[in-house]
């Protein structure tokens, strides 16, 4: 894809209400200030990690599955493959959830009716996949979003009041051994989402090597996570504690802004769930096809996999999934960060060692079946992590989310170069 429409299209991330959403949520939890000072954080380190992992995907022309095999092996990397289908359609049942709530909010009748119809109009915006036609959508929707959302921070402002509320709300101090410091709750919290550093990969390879440093800065890098988590987050925290009756919470913030705002609310919320989910779409359904022709060797036309995927997801918004944000978000986390930490480290360890990418286009055969360092570093990280999470204990959730990338880098290197001192000697012996 060329610089400008892999931009547009990746940029339809941007505008998730969970990123507004969140963002509020996190202030009136720890305090405007920590909250803030944990997201700079969280840019940070995000611009940092996918400066990493998009060069490599665009160096390279590596996607989610084909990097994997590499460091969990070609059974191995169908883990990584389900978890990130998984957790794309869990999503896109998320956002299409809070849509369908703006639409009940503004129009009535059952849910069930306004997930069908979040449904049915979202499948053929993905039709074709990332590269048909999600640039041009998600760049006409942009600035629809932008305003929209600017209009409504000068509407609320002159109707009630512009004051400093929200930027000065406090909250008592949170202990270590209670989750906190909020900053680093805060952080911890992002963490959940660090399955954008797949979302990533997947975008950054149809990208051209010659626009590498452009993408690595821009599109993938530290301005979108400036406005993603930034932008949304200060929008967020201001129309919440300016606009009564607006509620930080899964849907509160669509269903309010509907509330307050009637259809320009609404269009808002369209523009905004219309221009994630095309993402969590295409990616959820591109993985889970990629799961069925390698597990199961399942060889389907595109647009049967295109109604699969919505057929799941239209199932799974009829179950209660937006009362287990937070839980599953920890739960991804933990298996998520995992992933991310052993793949920083494979491409270091191959960049120190001279050792180059293997290449996307060699077939499944050419790699071992598992691949002993990369699969037990995840496990054990991943369980490790959840047990943590499930403790009990108020720290856990906050711990756990740390934990888990740490121990995964840790063992997978130890691990790896454990086996690679035994394969020398092993040689060495032999000869």
């Amino acid at each position: 894809m060329g610089r400008g429409s892999l931009a547009m299209a990746w940029y339809g991330l941007v505008s998730a209400m969970f990123f507004v959403y969140i963002g509020a949520a996190l202030a009136q939890a720890y305090g405007t200030r920590d909250a803030l000072v944990g997201l700079g954080l969280t840019v940070v380190v995000y611009g940092l990690i996918n400066r990493i992992l998009s060069g490599y995907a665009i160096r390279n022309g590596l996607t989610v599955t084909q990097f994997s095999r590499s460091m969990l092996g070609r059974t191995g990397a169908l883990l990584a493959t389900i978890v990130f289908a998984a957790t794309a359609i869990y999503y896109a049942v998320f956002e299409g959830a809070i849509l369908a709530f703006a639409f009940q909010a503004q129009f009535g009748g059952p849910m069930a009716l306004w997930y069908a119809v979040v449904v049915v109009y979202t499948l053929p915006l993905v039709a074709g996949g990332i590269r048909r036609w999600l640039d041009k959508i998600n760049g006409w929707l942009l600035p629809v979003y932008w305003g929209g959302l600017i209009a409504a921070v000068v509407w609320a402002g002159n109707t009630h009041g512009f004051s400093d509320d929200w930027l000065t709300h406090t909250v008592p101090a949170v202990g270590l051994a209670n989750g906190g410091p909020g900053w680093l709750a805060t952080f911890a919290a992002f963490m959940g989402v660090w399955i954008l550093m797949m979302y990533t990969m997947d975008f950054a390879a149809l990208g051209h090597p010659k626009d590498e440093g452009f993408h690595k800065t821009y599109t993938f890098g530290w301005l979108f996570y400036t406005l993603a988590f930034g932008a949304n987050a200060l929008i967020g925290i201001f129309l919440t504690f300016t606009m009564p009756g607006l509620e930080a919470t899964e849907t509160g913030v669509a269903s309010g802004l509907v509330s307050l705002l009637g259809l320009f609310g609404l269009l808002i919320v369209f523009v905004s769930q219309t221009r994630i989910n095309t993402a969590n779409y295409a990616l959820g359904i591109a993985n889970l096809r990629e799961f069925g022709e390698r597990a199961l060797k399942v060889r389907l036309p595109g647009i049967v996999w295109n109604l699969l995927g919505a057929g799941i997801i239209f199932l799974l918004m009829l179950l209660p999934v937006v009362q287990y944000l937070l839980l599953a978000l920890s739960w991804q986390g933990a298996l998520v960060t995992g992933w991310v930490a052993i793949a920083l480290t494979h491409i270091a360890l191959d960049k120190k060692h001279g050792r180059s990418p293997d290449p996307g286009h060699l077939p499944d055969s050419a790699f071992r079946h598992i691949n002993v360092a990369g699969v037990s570093a995840w496990c054990i990280s991943a369980a490790a992590g959840i047990a943590l999470i499930q403790s009990g204990q108020p720290w856990g959730m906050t711990l756990g989310t740390l934990v888990t990338p740490l121990l995964a880098a840790a063992l997978y290197c130890g691990i790896r170069r454990t086996r690679s001192g035994r394969h020398r000697a092993a040689t060495v012996a032999g000869r």
